[in-house]
């Protein structure tokens, strides 16, 4: 059986580790199904692509849209590794699943406009619907047509790509998922996430302005009370239809 190759992008280890641990738990995947690469500590490695099932992009910290000069040099290289992975993914039409900071890279990559200037939304559970094309998406297959998902970015996602299908949407954000083809898809929302993911998420980064620190207790608590398990069931069908 091919390995899901999973691509993290967090520095923290705390973080990175719960990440890895969520989508194995929410992707129904084992260890041995995988082959992780956390991009904080090396540089992305030769690719054969075609020796994986597919490839998983988890989120971070970092913003596609910052100036060059903005963005911390190590920020910098590990989204010019994963921007560099994306011609071939895209050519190969290469299931791929990237989670909020991997729509922004999927957008940028087919030329579509990223920034802050519209659509971010703050920390917590946001009520989300699915599009014509998602109702019809096998991934969303018997899902109800609106469900809670568990978000939190300051840049979005613009326009829809040329070329790209709508997926689902947010109030305050349009774009919160997309494919490419018919095997590449990016959420703006977080499909691995549940309430205590989200909880440990918001201690980690209290301090780098998605809210205010004094914030963070009553966030903590208001994700732990929300029931979301919609999109962990996107992702566990993402992982079935392309394991192997």
């Amino acid at each position: 059986m091919k390995p899901f190759l999973v691509i993290q992008l967090r520095p923290e280890d705390e973080a990175a580790d719960e990440e890895y641990h969520a989508l194995l738990a929410r992707g129904g995947m084992a260890e041995a199904e995988t082959r992780r690469i956390r991009l904080d500590q090396r540089t992305l490695p030769a690719m054969q692509l075609e020796a994986y099932s597919g490839v998983i992009v988890g989120g971070g910290p970092g913003c596609v849209s910052d100036a060059p000069e903005e963005k911390d040099p190590l920020e910098a290289r590990i989204e010019a590794d994963i921007l560099s992975l994306m011609p071939e993914i895209t050519a190969r039409d290469m299931p791929f699943m990237g989670c909020c900071y991997g729509l922004g890279i999927l957008a940028k990559h087919l030329g579509g406009e990223v920034s802050k200037a519209r659509y971010g939304e703050p920390i917590g559970a946001v009520d989300c619907a699915l599009t014509a094309d998602g109702v019809s998406d096998p991934l969303m297959t018997d899902l109800p047509r609106s469900f809670k998902a568990f978000v939190g970015h300051k840049e979005a996602v613009q326009a829809l790509p040329s070329g790209a299908v709508h997926l689902a949407s947010s109030g305050p954000c349009p774009f919160q998922m997309i494919r490419a083809g018919q095997n590449v898809y990016a959420t703006q929302f977080h499909p691995e996430a549940n309430g205590e993911s989200f909880a440990t998420r918001i201690e980690i980064y209290k301090d780098r302005g998605y809210f205010a620190p004094d914030e963070a207790e009553a966030l903590k608590a208001a994700c732990r009370a929300e029931d979301v398990t919609v999109p962990e069931k996107m992702l566990h069908a993402f992982v079935t239809r392309y394991r192997g």
